[in-house]
């Protein structure tokens, strides 16, 4: 690590664009030319579309592949297959065996070598070391342990730049830690990070006097109205970070202006379904990633023009006030807590961000879940948005109403017209701690549901 500078390794992460281009096209090259010789399914996949990997030189002929996606990868794993065939390296080389949710079906299989773990520590150190951690500090980290690579990568980032984890995997856990350990840092969803501060004041515990002076939020996209609420209640920055067993793991420096992506080791492309084609930056579409293998490397798994299905956009790949010059995105949400009405597309973080305006917090835990119901063709489709109290006898509801429905429908027209027609219907009930359906379900909540 480069201890004069905010870097964890400044000759990459400061690169000018045009050696950082030569770079990524050498390393497109290399990757291409590796997963023809090692991968049974590109081996496979680049005969079947006449594809010859030497003429793959550069990102333009990068876009030109097919793309493919999860079920490209379920489909040729077992039980379909009898191997796993993106498996790129030899059995004597796995180092470690992970598996997706599968929330989409078959949980997807990944195979990491130790070079793997390696280079995706180094995509987190320097979004740690990006984010002002380094030597000394003591971070908890409120994130599974286990068949997901998060807080595993996580740990193994901590080691490279001096700073100590405590590994608890979840935010229920006692609060001396807090008091005897005095951690310096919290990695966290949004609610987790809330619930967590709720618990200290009942046991008469300021998170704002915590010591804790930084949160860093991962896992899931989230708006930008209860990352202002988190900072609040904690005094001191949220970052955000995204990642995956895919290997894409982006996070935003201490400018918090978008997430880098470290383009030297994961190739970012922003794709439309609907045209089937790449799109220009500053416009919406899927993120689309290629696995970048430095010359020489190895890797369990490799994925070239690997659909997410996750969106986001691409802000600028001009340098960063914070010096780097590594390109920056949106925070990409999923397109599964996507949905449609009037012809108007909104999401799960269209629907947070009505609950956590500003004054609406001083009578909501933050707390929520939507369900939409009916049907377009029948005439009327009913959102149902509810909220948890702290105090459900002197919560305002009309005003926490009037707030949301401005945010909401404030950008939308179509649905904003639909909405005033009385063809779209938002009914908002409120309860108080505990008694939203999404308390009685074990796992992570789906808090924008389509009963449709």
């Amino acid at each position: 690590m480069d201890i004069s500078k905010p870097y964890f390794n400044s000759e990459i992460e400061t690169m000018d664009r045009g050696e950082l281009d030569a770079l990524i096209e050498e390393r497109v090259r290399y990757t291409v030319k590796y997963a023809a010789e090692n991968s049974p399914f590109y081996r496979k996949w680049f005969e079947r579309h006449g594809v010859k990997p030497g003429d793959i030189k550069a990102h333009e002929d990068l876009l030109e592949l097919p793309v493919i996606s999860g079920k490209t990868i379920r489909e040729n794993q077992p039980p379909v297959t009898d191997a796993f065939l993106f498996k790129s390296v030899d059995w004597k080389d796995v180092f470690t065996i992970h598996e997706t949710s599968g929330t989409s079906g078959t949980p997807k299989g990944f195979f990491l070598t130790w070079e793997d773990w390696e280079r995706y520590a180094e995509k987190y150190a320097r979004i740690f070391t990006s984010q002002g951690f380094g030597s000394g500090d003591r971070v908890v980290v409120c994130a599974s342990y286990g068949m997901n690579v998060g807080a595993n990568t996580m740990t193994l980032a901590a080691s490279q730049i001096g700073m100590a984890i405590i590994p608890e995997g979840k935010c229920t856990f006692p609060l001396r830690v807090i008091e005897s350990y005095r951690p310096t840092g919290i990695v966290g969803s949004v609610f987790k990070l809330l619930n967590l501060a709720r618990r200290m004041r009942a046991e008469g515990l300021e998170p704002r006097e915590s010591g804790i002076e930084k949160l860093v939020v991962g896992g899931e996209a989230f708006a930008e109205e209860s990352r202002n609420y988190l900072a609040e209640i904690w005094g001191c920055p949220v970052y955000n970070s995204y990642g995956s067993t895919e290997g894409t793991m982006c996070g935003e420096c201490s400018e918090i202006s978008g997430l880098h992506v470290p383009e030297d080791m994961v190739h970012l492309d922003v794709y439309d379904p609907g045209i089937e084609n790449f799109v220009p930056d500053g416009e919406c579409g899927r993120v689309v990633l290629s696995t970048l293998l430095p010359v020489g490397a190895k890797a369990g798994n490799l994925l070239l023009n690997y659909d997410t299905e996750d969106t986001t956009v691409v802000i600028t790949r001009d340098p960063c006030p914070c010096g780097r010059t590594h390109m920056k995105i949106m925070t990409p949400q999923r397109e599964a807590e996507t949905v449609w009405v009037a012809n108007t597309p909104f999401n799960r973080v269209d629907v947070e961000r009505g609950v956590f305006q500003r004054g609406n917090m001083d009578y909501l835990t933050g707390e929520y879940e939507a369900f939409l119901y009916g049907d377009e063709d029948e005439g009327e489709v009913t959102l149902r948005v509810s909220m948890e109290c702290k105090n459900p006898e002197t919560c305002d509801r009309d005003f926490i109403k009037e707030n949301f429905l401005r945010a909401f429908l404030q950008y939308r027209p179509l649905l904003s017209r639909a909405y005033d027609e009385g063809f779209f219907k938002i009914l908002f009930n409120f309860t108080g701690p505990k008694g939203l359906e999404l308390h009685k379900i074990k796992g992570r909540p789906k808090r924008l549901v389509d009963r449709r």
